[in-house]
């Protein structure tokens, strides 16, 4: 096991980390809408030889044809972005909303399906020996698409050290506070190990490990896709506008069947009151008002958008929404240099003390060649199949 240098750290995981906060409100900053057009287009970020193995993978002939353990979610409109707390929660700093989930936009949704479920190890192992793929966490890292997104002038980490593997969680004393001591890049962990060689993954627990591209080539075989980030609200919102949690509003410990998320002081102590330190088997805790289970917690869920710190405030000047894609570019002012995509849902290691990920409006991103411990998804399905 190797500790990664926290450049690289920072470049190839998202972290469930909060930005410095800032005064957050409805109003929006004008001045944010040239950064509209600016970013990395997507076109170019794409890894064309991981999606051309992508197109070339033949649909399961039965699943394209089915909507078996997918939700039909209605068409309706939403208020999409940060909900409110009631005025009597005293909100700890890391459980607010962050300012990529302002302004709120009004959004219209076709009708979809959705798996009830987050996709499980059991359905991936079907579909990588249906198909013959390799995840990229099983795949040598390639240190010229790291040069690539790393600043000019920046040392590289020696070749040798490049062995396929994924970063993998720890609890750490409280001396060790900093983000950079929370995750070991580790040799030979991904999605059949989820802690590295040596540990052997669970049939009806969410995959992990998984990238982006991983996502979305189990969606081409299956016939499914990935939600859109807008897609994915309205679903964990469970026709709900006032919604905080997909649960409901009730806070987060203040019943046992919410979901699976870091209970204790977090990074330092998790004590597991729901029954969980990792991940816990699908469908454990109770489902939303659609019938949606694990939309708070367990595993962050890729979403097909790419990431834009402005997108909302770019969507506000277009009126009421129909079915938003999302933006064609990635900007993040954290990390300029890397293309992200969207993840939503929080996983077992969100807590309010940090990370609030758990709320159904909350956005995170990560680079799509990048899975880790706590990284999974589910697939949709437009409602004309």
């Amino acid at each position: 096991m190797k500790n990664i240098s926290l450049l690289l750290l920072c470049l190839v995981l998202f972290q469930c980390k909060i930005e410095k906060k800032e005064p957050i409100g409805k109003d929006t900053v004008t001045t944010a809408l040239p950064m509209c057009h600016q970013g990395i287009p997507g076109e170019e970020a794409i890894q064309k030889k991981w999606m051309e193995e992508i197109n070339e993978i033949k649909p399961d002939a039965k699943m394209a044809k089915e909507t078996k353990g997918m939700v039909f979610i209605p068409e309706g409109t939403y208020t999409r972005g940060a909900t409110e707390y009631p005025a009597e929660r005293n909100q700890t700093e890391g459980s607010l909303p962050r300012k990529d989930e302002y302004p709120l936009n009004k959004i219209k949704i076709p009708s979809f399906y959705m798996d009830a479920y987050e996709v499980t190890n059991k359905e991936f192992e079907k579909f990588v020996r249906a198909t013959g793929w390799i995840t990229i966490a099983e795949r040598p890292i390639d240190i010229n698409e790291i040069a690539k997104q790393m600043p000019p002038g920046t040392p590289l980490p020696d070749p040798e050290t490049l062995k396929p593997g994924s970063l993998v969680f720890k609890e750490v004393s409280p001396e060790e506070n900093h983000f950079s001591e929370w995750w070991t890049f580790t040799t030979g962990a991904n999605w059949k190990h989820p802690q590295g060689p040596g540990s052997i993954y669970k049939a009806d627990h969410p995959v992990v490990h998984v990238s982006w591209y991983d996502a979305m080539a189990y969606c081409k075989w299956s016939g499914k896709r990935l939600p859109t980030e807008s897609e994915w609200e309205y679903a964990g919102r469970g026709g709900s506008e006032s919604a905080l949690y997909a649960w409901g509003n009730s806070a987060p410990g203040q019943e046992t069947s919410q979901g699976n998320y870091w209970q204790g002081v977090f990074p330092n102590k998790n004590t597991g009151e729901d029954g969980y330190l990792k991940t816990s088997p699908v469908g454990t805790f109770k489902p939303n008002e659609y019938g949606l289970y694990d939309m708070s917690g367990n595993v962050w869920e890729w979403c097909n958008d790419w990431y834009h710190w402005y997108a909302y405030t770019c969507d506000s000047q277009s009126g009421l929404l129909e079915n938003p894609m999302g933006p064609s570019n990635s900007f993040d002012p954290s990390f300029p240099n890397t293309a992200q995509k969207t993840m939503r849902g929080g996983s077992f290691l969100c807590n309010d003390s940090y990370c609030a990920g758990y709320r159904v409006a909350a956005r995170m991103k990560s680079s799509p060649d990048t899975g880790s411990e706590h990284t999974g998804f589910r697939c949709v399905k437009s409602g004309d199949y």
